[in-house]
């Protein structure tokens, strides 16, 4: 069992989370910005505002990030940094910053690896409809193609958006997220079609003006679901549930990945949502269904399934005590080897773990080091379960730890800490946690450091 000799090795972060600079060279606010200026909205009130100064101390990160190892950056741009009305009039200091930062990732032989939207919408175009407004795909594809026309001679590898399922649903009917709106399910559906046409429409512009050859994804999150047992019957059980939409909800993985890849909705959502579904044109596929690089999927854990006599399936709970982070989200390492598999099956496209990693209990120690053995064990079963994948056959191409470094943690503000490197918020200091120098010993031995899975391969909690 080993990695594939071109495996990528990366982290992540995204712009609203570690740039700050939210007033600074003539940007323009977005949804975050505003929402973030709710009380109450962020944990102790906590914004984005300053977060880990990235903006102005980028080199130093950069810096850090070749200190560890890291083959690539994945790093998203603030698109009201760029267009601070969303459209029209570049702003010059904005994406200059965007022109440095590339050059310096590409002079520590860091490949960026660009994703176009992690969720900083601008607030002027939010004032004109959002995502709503059925012009929104043709602002998304103009804001494309000024990063194309500007980046594009030196980054090679594109993400259209992250995480549709978060930005629409957690952003729009349930209000958690910016811009905070409670919508009912016609309005979601509405602007998720919308959504869609604008990753269809970038990738186009991508693939039309791009100044080297493009390698283009997409970022949803990968809702993944393992079966109880290695039975065919729990396996196959399993695979069908977590391709199907049974509930009205906007937590699936087809209603997105469908359009995009196989270029239709899926039928049984068509069926369950009925006059929910917004009236489109079967030609609007000929625009969402762009021929796509590689599957990038966000992936922290899991469901259990369990097959049923009568060939249906049923979710299985976690015995009392399960193993959480302090996301509250369990820790369920075969999420990186079920997960992969079946969305490898079903898209046959390269897979990319866009995102995985944990939000732990970090601090200085009194001898001046952050230890978060923790993380060190996370990262370790699931990279182990993302190497028996590739040895069972999926076509994996690349890892990013989630995330670089700690940042405002949207809703949860600077309560949770996700980072192989620590941020003191208050001095900007940054320290390396032992996470992050145990993973430059996983990238130096290319995976061989992780070892294989010696216990017995069926799913269980730890």
């Amino acid at each position: 069992m080993s990695f594939p000799k071109e495996f990528i090795w990366g982290a992540a972060a995204a712009s609203y989370q570690v740039e700050g600079g939210a007033f600074s060279d003539g940007k323009g606010l977005s949804v975050w910005d505003m929402m973030s200026r709710w009380p109450g909205r962020t944990w102790e009130n906590n914004s984005g505002d300053v977060s880990c100064d990235h903006y102005h101390r980028y080199e130093q990160d950069v810096a850090l990030m070749a200190q560890i190892g890291l083959q690539a950056y994945r790093l998203s741009i603030c698109w009201p940094r760029v267009l601070p009305q969303g459209i029209g009039k570049i702003n010059e200091k904005g994406i200059d910053f965007y022109d440095r930062l590339v050059d310096s990732l590409l002079a520590h032989r860091i490949q960026p690896w660009v994703t176009l939207f992690h969720w900083d919408y601008p607030y002027e175009l939010f004032c004109r409809g959002g995502w709503l407004n059925p012009e929104s795909p043709d602002w998304f594809a103009e804001y494309a193609r000024v990063i194309a026309d500007r980046l594009s001679d030196r980054v090679t590898h594109w993400m259209t958006q992250n995480e549709p399922q978060c930005f629409i649903g957690l952003g729009h009917q349930d209000g958690y997220h910016a811009p905070g709106l409670k919508l009912d399910f016609p309005e979601i559906l509405l602007a998720t079609h919308h959504a869609l046409l604008a990753h269809g429409k970038a990738v186009q512009v991508l693939r039309s003006r791009a100044k080297s050859t493009p390698t283009i994804g997409a970022a949803p999150v990968g809702v993944t679901l393992i079966p109880v047992s290695n039975s065919e019957a729990d396996i196959q059980a399993t695979r069908k549930r977590m391709f199907s939409i049974s509930e009205k909800t906007y937590w699936t993985n087809t209603w997105y990945a469908d359009p995009m890849i196989l270029g239709c909705y899926p039928k049984d959502g068509l069926e369950l949502f009925g006059k929910a579904v917004p009236n489109f044109r079967s030609s609007d596929f000929d625009i969402i269904c762009q021929p796509l690089d590689f599957y990038g999927a966000n992936m922290y854990h899991a469901e259990r399934v369990r097959a049923l006599p009568d060939g249906g399936s049923e979710i299985v709970p976690f015995d009392p005590g399960p193993a959480v982070t302090t996301m509250d989200w369990k820790i369920v390492p075969e999420t990186l080897y079920w997960g992969p598999r079946f969305l490898y099956e079903r898209y046959k496209l390269p897979i990319v773990v866009t995102e995985n990693g944990m939000a732990n209990i970090d601090w200085i120690h009194l001898d001046g080091q952050v230890h978060d053995p923790q993380r060190i064990d996370f990262l370790h079963r699931y990279l182990q379960q993302l190497q028996r994948a590739i040895d069972d056959g999926v076509d994996a191409r690349g890892y990013f730890v989630w995330s670089i470094m700690d940042n405002f943690e949207w809703a949860f503000g600077y309560r949770q800490r996700f980072g192989l490197i620590y941020v003191d918020y208050t001095s900007q200091k940054r320290l390396l946690k032992d996470s992050a120098l145990w993973y430059k010993e996983v990238i130096a031995s290319n995976g061989n450091r992780i070892g294989t899975v010696t216990e017995d391969r069926a799913p269980r909690q730890i």
